[in-house]
């Protein structure tokens, strides 16, 4: 069927071209996502603006968001930034325990429930920011916040 042999490129490509000046310079986050996953909550707590002023404009942009909308993106991963760095300072331990739990559970949030609940207390205790579930069904408690996880090796979280 196939007369071709496949061809594999091992090599990683770097685009050496650089960004035009009227993009504002922005440090990569460079976090794996095991961390952004665990603080990914309070990112879009803090950060919900920018996002949406983002996301309106891929949406209005046709198919050239990732080119026309630049300088809103560099906006979302410097918010982004500010709050791994106030994470960082203030709730190490907690955060660390937390998004490593996620690593090695291969990202199921309902085994790390135990180490959630502790950063989750200490972020929203000393930087304001707490964790929602957008579209949480009204009278329902939130999954993060119910005592006892279905799936988890070890069910009870209180």
């Amino acid at each position: 069927m196939a007369d071709r042999e496949a061809r594999f490129n091992q090599g990683v490509l770097i685009d050496t071209t650089p960004m035009p000046d009227h993009i504002p310079k922005v440090k990569e986050i460079g976090a794996s996502s095991a961390p952004l996953m665990s603080a990914s909550y309070f990112i879009g707590a803090r950060c919900r603006a920018y996002n949406d002023d983002y996301m309106q404009c891929k949406k209005e942009s046709y198919g050239r968001g990732e080119l026309d909308c630049l300088k809103e993106g560099r906006k979302v991963t410097r918010c982004a930034a500010s709050v791994l760095e106030d994470i960082n300072k203030s709730c190490l331990a907690e955060f660390r325990r937390h998004w490593e739990c996620l690593e090695n559970n291969n990202h199921q949030l309902w085994q790390c429930r135990r180490a959630e609940r502790v950063l989750n207390k200490c972020v929203f205790e000393k930087i304001g920011l707490e964790k929602t579930i957008p579209d949480t069904p009204k009278g329902q408690t939130p999954v993060h916040l119910r005592d006892y996880q279905i799936f988890a090796r070890n069910p009870k979280v209180a």
